[in-house]
């Protein structure tokens, strides 16, 4: 049996019992009926020879049952070849015999079930002999209480991790790269942090708009308050709104309790609108004010909220074109762009490639527990030439793989992949020409209705000779019915 050090649950020292055991039977026999504690008597072989009520109520049996059996019945099964060893302390000269044995084990009810204990085992003196008396307490509730304080300073413990690993992934000194361009974008955070300007980052797809809205944010005075998220295209559209301003109970089918919504979140913070250019028209206006006047209404509430929240937002698209276009609100457009950040690709500072591969492959050697100490020249090279259209989030994702595919020292990085992906680019950069060159032919087509030779046909607006555009027309599948409601009778 494993033994652990354990309180002694009696209040009487073992000197004192055995001395009580010995001069005054009558004492011994009242400690004995009223403790609180289980008792049983063992002779020095470990048979049972006495027990009080209350380890008949512990342990579920019947005094016949227990007097006379071994004590090894009150012992979990997979423990009991050990238990016999601990009646050594009670062998030999009774003045070099410990006192007393705490331990902590289980012990095992006549139905089987086991619960923690804590038993105090001390040698006893008596007309009949020496004996055993063992006092067993059932600690189930405290180990309770102690598991759940253990939890609970593991929890506290992990969220200090993930707060420490928070601040470090997206720190401004996370940020990798050396290249003039992202300098440039840096000294632009740098710039604008301090102040409460909202800011619009622009760039491609990956190239790390988010974590520049968190510098942002932990250089700014508002460092200490919450950064919060909303990526405007993941979020369905009957639900955006309640999830920007937030929504009274029952303001809508569905609104059991009330939601406070981001802008109210951030307040005395930031608040970060990913992919801005696919927040709805209708928002548009509600966000304006939002921002103009710091002010806020939840749907179906009819108080107004005052809200100090800094916007920073986010697009991969063109807003300019959107708003010549009619699909983005210009004084919204305006509102944003106060002081906007363009984010280089990442095939403009190839300069940072080696940085950024070297950066991922110690991120997610650690997080696997892999040893890699280099990375071949002849794939750092085939990297730094790549396009990356998915930029550093493609990069990342592909280092990552390469890092699971490394079973040595050295990065072992499927570069087969890159030249079929680049295939498939380039595949659909053609598809993508050959739809457009259909659609200017079948354009040209239509204004010349429908006339293909001759001094006014679309052969000669398109600078084609006649054949050429009849081949043309057959490899690019362009029917006559395409084009044949404003057909005249011209030439074919």
């Amino acid at each position: 049996m494993t033994q652990m050090p354990s309180a002694i649950p009696s209040e009487e020292s073992d000197a004192e019992l055995e001395r009580e055991a010995q001069s005054a039977p009558s004492i011994y026999e009242k400690y004995f009926e009223f403790s609180p504690d289980a008792i049983v008597v063992t002779d020095q072989d470990g048979y049972i020879c006495q027990i009080n009520p209350q380890c008949l109520q512990l342990f579920g049996y019947l005094s016949d049952e227990m007097i006379g059996q071994k004590i090894e019945i009150l012992v979990p099964e997979r423990f009991r070849s050990r238990h016999p060893a601990h009646r050594e302390h009670f062998q030999g000269d009774p003045h070099m015999r410990p006192m007393g044995v705490g331990l902590e084990l289980f012990a095992r009810r006549k139905d089987g079930s086991e619960f923690p204990a804590d038993i105090l085992i001390s040698p006893i003196e008596t007309a009949d002999g020496r004996l055993v008396l063992a006092v067993v307490r059932d600690v189930s509730e405290r180990k309770r209480a102690e598991e759940a304080v253990r939890v609970s300073q593991e929890l506290k413990a992990e969220r200090l991790y993930l707060e420490e690993e928070l601040r470090t992934e997206y720190s401004f000194e996370e940020i990798v790269g050396k290249s003039a361009v992202l300098r440039r974008v840096l000294k632009e955070v740098e710039t604008v942090a301090p102040t409460d300007a909202t800011a619009l980052i622009e760039g491609e797809t990956g190239t790390g708009k988010e974590l520049i809205a968190r510098a942002i944010h932990h250089l700014s005075p508002r460092r200490e308050r919450t950064f919060v998220k909303l990526n405007c295209s993941a979020i369905p559209l009957g639900l955006l709104e309640s999830e920007l301003f937030g929504h009274e109970k029952g303001a809508f089918t569905g609104a059991i309790a009330q939601r406070i919504g981001r802008l109210e979140l951030a307040h005395g913070g930031t608040l970060f609108l990913d992919e801005v250019g696919d927040l709805p028209l209708e928002l548009q206006p509600k966000l304006l004010r939002a921002l103009q006047e710091k002010e806020i209404e939840r749907l179906g509430g009819r108080r107004t909220i005052t809200v100090d929240t800094r916007l920073i937002a986010a697009t991969n698209r063109d807003l300019a074109s959107m708003v010549k276009e009619g699909q983005f609100r210009s004084d919204l457009y305006y509102r944003l762009r106060v002081f906007p950040i363009l984010i280089p690709p990442l095939r403009e500072r190839r300069e940072d490639i080696p940085l950024l591969v070297n950066y991922f492959v110690a991120k997610h050697a650690r997080r696997m527990n892999r040893r890699i100490e280099s990375v071949p020249s002849e794939v750092m090279n085939a990297l730094i030439k790549w396009q990356w259209p998915g930029n550093v989030r493609e990069l990342e994702n592909f280092i990552e793989r390469a890092v699971i595919l490394s079973k040595g020292p050295a990065l072992r990085a499927p570069l087969a992949e890159l030249e079929m992906h680049e295939e498939s680019v380039a595949s659909d950069t053609d598809s993508a020409l050959e739809t457009a060159e259909r659609e200017h032919i079948l354009r040209v087509l239509r204004e010349c209705d429908g006339v293909i030779g001759g001094a006014g046909g679309a052969a000669s607006r398109l600078g084609l000779k006649r054949t050429t555009l009849n081949s043309k027309l057959k490899k690019l599948g362009i029917e006559r019915d395409a084009y044949s409601q404003t057909v005249k009778h011209g030439s074919h």
